[in-house]
């Protein structure tokens, strides 16, 4: 089911429910991204009913500056309230991990648990930025003169969409079916709201680089599984100091890349059902 829900301040978020069962709600990354949870929502709707939205500002979600971190929380307060459960499992990637990680903080008593998927851990981005470009760089392979052009001038619409799925090659690990992936990945392709990525990635940095993300996770009262993909070209060491400071962790790795659901769906499912539902 797809509908529009009013926010706290009444701003539309897109949101889509499939499948039976206890509620899991999903949180995309970016940030300024939309959505693309549609195969994992399929691969889980038969043990979840599964709640998917835009963030405020991103895809279907239509919605002004100015963006913070505090009301991306309270919309997904809202979307969390709106399964008339509590508490719920709620589930991040990538930059959606740190979205979920800090609802939880926030909200503990309304997370039953916490999924966090290939995020980028509570270390300072300086301590791990350049080794993720010069892997990015380096599977980009043939590719980067193109990745290059493209990133140093105004696109077209078809264009961003071009140096979206450049990029996002580099995110699966196999390169005979990468392309393919990233194809898959960008369709629809809804567009990246650019203000909203500046806006969350300074704030972002403002909090982990200050300590306060590692200093709060290690409060958590909240049960972790953290999945990986050990071919992700973002270095798994920067999520090591997060898993050692959560109370209630478990880790699972996957012979995957970025999105390890696209690459290893039966293994990403098992893992998140296993977890959510105690066994």
């Amino acid at each position: 089911m797809i509908e529009t829900m009013p926010a706290d301040d009444e701003t539309s978020l897109w949101t889509r429910r499939t499948g039976g069962g206890p509620p899991l709600v999903l949180c995309h990354g970016g940030p300024g991204l939309w959505d693309y949870f549609d195969e994992p929502a399929a691969l889980l709707a038969a043990d979840f009913t599964v709640v998917q939205w835009d963030q405020r500002g991103c895809g279907r979600s239509p919605s002004p500056e100015p963006y913070s971190m505090e009301q991306n929380l309270a919309d997904l307060h809202a979307i969390v309230r709106s399964t008339g459960t509590t508490p719920v499992a709620v589930l991040g990637h990538s930059w959606g991990g740190l979205l979920a990680l800090r609802y939880a903080l926030a909200h503990p008593d309304h997370v039953s648990h916490l999924v966090y998927v290939s995020g980028v851990g509570v270390d300072p981005a300086a301590t791990w930025r350049a080794e993720y470009q010069a892997g990015l760089l380096a599977r980009l392979g043939s590719h980067r003169p193109r990745y290059d052009e493209l990133g140093a001038r105004e696109r077209s619409p078809e264009e961003d969409r071009e140096l979206a799925v450049l990029q996002w090659t580099a995110d699966f690990a196999d390169p005979a079916t990468a392309r393919e992936l990233a194809e898959r990945a960008a369709t629809p392709f809804l567009g990246v709201n650019l203000a909203y990525h500046a806006a969350m990635s300074r704030q972002t940095a403002e909090y982990v680089d200050s300590g306060a993300a590692l200093a709060a996770a290690a409060t958590l009262p909240v049960p972790v599984l953290i999945i990986d993909g050990v071919h992700d070209i973002r270095p798994r060491r920067s999520v090591d100091s997060l898993a050692r400071a959560l109370p209630k962790a478990t880790r699972v790795s996957l012979d995957a890349g970025h999105l390890p659901w696209a690459e290893q769906p039966a293994a990403f499912a098992a893992a998140v059902r296993d977890f959510a539902h105690g066994r």
